[in-house]
C-alpha cells in the first residue's frame, strides 16, 4: 500500500472543489494587525472555562466527578433511580388530593363542631384525610403498619437520613 501511495496515478479532482478566487482590490488591501503593546485591541475570546465559579457549582461539579469514579454501595444508589415524569406528576396530583388543610379551614371546621357541640346535635365533623410527612412521624407509621404509600425524594442531602428507610418499607409490606 506505501508504494501505490508514493508514486503513480493522481485522483481526479472534485467536480464542484473548483473555487473561484476573487479579485484582489488594491485599494482594499488588508494589512496584518499587531496585538503588541500599543496595537490593536485583542479579539473577545471565551473566557468561561477559566471563570472563578462560585463554591456551591464547585461543589456540585467535584461531587458529581467523585460520584463517577467510585463505586455506589446499593443503599445509596437506588436514590439515582427517580420516577419518569408521567408517575411523578400523578403522584404529585394524588398528594395535592390530600394535601393537609390550611390554618383558616381548621380554625373553621373546629368552630363548626363547637357550634354543633353546644347545640347539642351529634358532631358530624371529622378530622380529614391527609398526607402525613416528616421522617421520624413517616418512621412511626411505617413501623406500626399505619402507612399505605410511602414517598421519599431522591436529592436529599445528606443521603444518610432516608438510604435505610426502603428497608423497613420491605419488611412491612410497604410500597
Amino acid at each position: 500500500m506505501g508504494k501505490a501511495a508514493k508514486g503513480g496515478k493522481k485522483l481526479p479532482a472534485a467536480p464542484l472543489s473548483e473555487k473561484k478566487k476573487a479579485k484582489k482590490n488594491p485599494l482594499f488591501e488588508k494589512a496584518p494587525r499587531n496585538f503588541r503593546l500599543g496595537g490593536d485591541i485583542q479579539p473577545k475570546r471565551d473566557l468561561t472555562r477559566f471563570v472563578k465559579w462560585p463554591k456551591y457549582v464547585r461543589l456540585q461539579r467535584m461531587k458529581r466527578v467523585m460520584l463517577m469514579r467510585l463505586k455506589v454501595p446499593p443503599a445509596i444508589n437506588q436514590f439515582s433511580m427517580a420516577i419518569d415524569k408521567n408517575q411523578a406528576s400523578n403522584v404529585l396530583r394524588l398528594c395535592k388530593k390530600y394535601m393537609p388543610e390550611t390554618r383558616e379551614a381548621k380554625k373553621a371546621r373546629l368552630v363548626e363542631m363547637a357550634q354543633q357541640k353546644k347545640d347539642g346535635q351529634e358532631v358530624k365533623s371529622k378530622k380529614p384525610q391527609v398526607v402525613k410527612y416528616g421522617l421520624n412521624h413517616v418512621t412511626t407509621l411505617v413501623e406500626n403498619k399505619l402507612a399505605k404509600l410511602v414517598v421519599i425524594a431522591h436529592d436529599v442531602d445528606p443521603i444518610e437520613l432516608v438510604c435505610w428507610l426502603p428497608a423497613p418499607c420491605r419488611k412491612k409490606d410497604v410500597p
